[in-house]
């Protein structure tokens, strides 16, 4: 037989929780002609189930069902997937935390941020240490902090000496440069690569143009090409951000970037870059879009983890339209854009030793060259003339004003 308090040291709870339990019939202490109340070893025991029962996620009126014989398969089974729930989420947070310490792969961590959160997560790159431009290479690159210095060295050996870091064709380029009203002007280039585009449009117009990348390697390129050519003192290269551009404000009659508006996401900059635009001035820009509502589930697997932001022709021509443009031309890439880029990147992988290459970067190229093997044409880059139709900046302008006079 145990006092109250020698019950309660014997299973470490409190005085007042073993009233409770008795009040809730869990337990049955007997008073003694002493006046103090004693406990049974059956009453030790039931505690010590129910503390057991209540480890397993039971409450205590499910407790008690199971103390009394009456067990409810249904609800047992319920709790069971409850705990496998839990479970997961603690190893994803174990993993998370691992990640962080180096200690394994951070990819489908940066993947999933990526998705859910993509400028709060390239801030917390850049906060990590990261300057930008690694922190943007990282997040659509690498996508693992740990192994991030190894995979850009080898990502950049397997490029180096290639013109393209992605489809393009110059064709496609005279075709939406034919159908801007304007030749002549102010022209800003963003993500402009090593200038191949840069140089047609120096060429076939009367532009003065603005190379703007944030790779001084790709800009050397440019500069080493244009050096002894007429057309050199109509370029200007700038290594700067995308995401913060060192220009004033309604500079440039055109803005053109082919490929490179996903990495600050599309919608952002179609808002964002208008302020640099001249009244009603023209923005040529190119996007990866779905061409069907119906793609493969591999396909979109795929997409899904490198560009979560990847929607359908109709979306992106949707959004380009409520962002204050008005559509001059749209077309897809031709054929001939994807040949341009993928035929020397196959050439050059079928010539390297994969053993000379400690990331994932050659397996990564490899799978997204199988990717465009069997799905090309469910997807495509849309290239698209735009006129700004100002309203949507002039609104940015009068809230900015306004909220300058309103008191604080």
């Amino acid at each position: 037989m145990y006092h109250i308090s020698e019950l309660a040291q014997q299973v470490n709870l409190s005085r007042s929780t073993l009233l409770y339990y008795e009040k809730l019939g869990l337990i049955q202490g007997k008073r003694q002609t002493n006046g103090y109340r004693y406990y049974s070893n059956n009453d030790l025991q039931r505690i010590r189930l129910l503390q057991q029962l209540q480890a397993g996620g039971l409450t205590l009126k499910e407790c008690q069902s199971c103390l009394d014989g009456k067990i409810n398969r249904d609800m047992l089974m319920d709790r069971l997937h409850v705990l496998e729930q839990e479970i997961e989420t603690k190893q994803h947070a174990k993993q998370l935390l691992s990640s962080m310490l180096g200690m394994n792969a951070s990819c489908n961590w940066h993947e999933t941020i990526e998705r859910t959160a993509p400028l709060a997560h390239l801030e917390w790159l850049k906060q990590q240490g990261f300057n930008e431009k690694e922190a943007l290479r990282l997040k659509w690159l690498s996508k693992n902090m740990n192994d991030h210095e190894q995979y850009m060295a080898d990502f950049e050996s397997i490029f180096y000496g290639l013109d393209r870091l992605g489809p393009n064709d110059n064709e496609d380029s005279l075709k939406a440069l034919q159908a801007l009203p304007i030749n002549t002007g102010n022209a800003l280039e963003i993500g402009c690569g090593k200038g191949l585009t840069t140089y047609l449009l120096a060429q076939r117009s009367d532009f003065t143009l603005t190379a703007l990348d944030n790779d001084e390697y790709h800009l050397s390129c440019l500069k080493e090409k244009i050096k002894h050519q007429p057309i050199n003192n109509r370029i200007t290269t700038s290594c700067n951000s995308m995401t913060a551009m060192p220009f004033e404000h309604q500079q440039f009659d055109v803005i053109w970037s082919e490929g490179s508006a996903y990495i600050m996401g599309v919608k952002n900059a179609l808002k964002q870059w208008q302020r640099f635009l001249k009244p009603h001035g023209y923005l040529v820009i190119s996007d990866l879009v779905w061409l069907t509502d119906t793609p493969d589930v591999e396909a979109f697997e795929f997409w899904q983890k490198n560009y979560p932001e990847m929607v359908t022709k109709q979306q992106r021509t949707t959004d380009i339209i409520k962002a204050g443009y008005e559509i001059i031309e749209s077309f897809t890439q031709s054929e001939q854009s994807w040949l341009n880029y993928l035929e020397p990147l196959k050439q050059k992988l079928n010539n390297i030793d994969d053993d000379d290459y400690k990331s994932n970067s050659v397996n990564d190229l490899r799978q997204e060259i199988q990717i465009h093997d069997q799905y090309l044409g469910q997807y495509g880059y849309q290239l698209f003339v735009l006129k700004s139709k100002g309203n949507a900046w002039k609104l940015e302008q009068k809230k900015y004003q306004t909220s300058k006079t309103l008191p604080h």
